[in-house]
């Protein structure tokens, strides 16, 4: 059984990665700040309501091609 990929299947991958961990490190961001809101109630701070953009993924995706095509 061959595990080869096509390019457009390795970048499916890379996009879906990417989108993957921008959104993770976006959800850590704003747990964060909830947990410190609750702890100190006399010092909230503003929730972050960012978007993650088409542009960001693919700019995150090249990242991580650089990454993996380096020897």
């Amino acid at each position: 059984m061959s595990d080869n990929k096509s390019g457009y299947e390795i970048r499916a991958d890379l996009l879906s990665m990417a989108q993957g961990m921008l959104y993770d490190n976006l959800q850590r961001k704003i747990d964060a700040t909830y947990a410190h809101n609750e702890n100190h109630p006399d010092d909230k701070k503003p929730i972050p309501y960012e978007t993650i953009t088409p542009a960001d993924v693919i700019a995150y995706a090249n990242e991580l091609n650089e990454f993996v095509n380096t020897k």
